[in-house]
């Protein structure tokens, strides 16, 4: 082989990583699969498309060698292969919303109210919590809250706020997060609460968000 088909080759086994991610519907489900494992049903419930669909994304990722699948009884179980194709999310993310102006708009628009993002950093919002000053709400799903979620916070999926609200004492900081900065549950829980008399602000980032930038992260076996 020569060095000219050599570099071909290289670069061609790279932009696999290209085409695979190449799809809207691919990065969506590699960021649902950045909270935790799921099945093909639960990820086309969450997308709103057909399970053949979901299944014929699935293959590209995994041929990619981005997600790896397994059996449980009679469902397909898939996960990322690992936290660096959570990190290429973030990263790819980050790029495109440094240099894409609709990218930016579309994200001003959905932080069109500033006075509901937390203003501090990820320290001092960590510090604020482990002292007690905000409470930290994770509006995901308890199983993905469950796979990994910020130090100090709380589960409470959105479904189960209104009837545990005796839970958030009035006059309390309260700080939401879910997905990272495409989701809207924590929009969702924002409004809820709002309407019930609570100060409650939310961070746009999420666990993958946190753990691509190197911050902490508690797991089950560190609880």
């Amino acid at each position: 082989m020569n060095e000219r088909s050599l570099k071909d080759l290289l670069y061609e086994q790279v932009a696999r990583i290209g085409k695979a991610v190449s799809s809207p519907k691919r990065l969506e489900l590699m960021e649902l699969l950045a909270q935790g494992d799921k099945t093909v049903e639960v990820l086309a419930g969450e997308l709103s498309i057909d399970i053949k669909l979901a299944s014929a994304h699935l293959k590209a990722l995994r041929e990619a060698r981005l997600v790896e699948s397994r059996r449980d009884g009679k469902y397909m179980v898939y996960r990322l292969i690992g936290e660096d194709v959570a990190h290429l999310l973030v990263t790819l993310r980050l790029v495109a919303e440094e240099h894409l102006v609709e990218l930016q708009m579309a994200l001003q628009r959905m932080a069109a109210a500033p006075d509901k993002l937390v203003q501090v950093g990820w320290s001092d919002l960590l510090e604020q919590a482990r002292r007690g000053e905000v409470i930290v709400i994770d509006v995901r799903p308890q199983e993905e809250y469950e796979v990994a979620h910020l130090p100090y916070a709380r589960s409470m999926p959105l479904p189960e706020i209104e009837r545990r609200l005796a839970e958030l004492p009035i006059g309390h900081d309260i700080v939401a997060y879910c997905r990272g900065p495409f989701c809207m549950l924590s929009d969702e829980a924002l409004k809820l609460l709002s309407g019930k008399g609570y100060r409650v602000r939310k961070i746009l980032d999420g666990v993958a968000e946190w753990q691509a930038a190197g911050m902490p992260v508690e797991r089950p076996a560190e609880s």
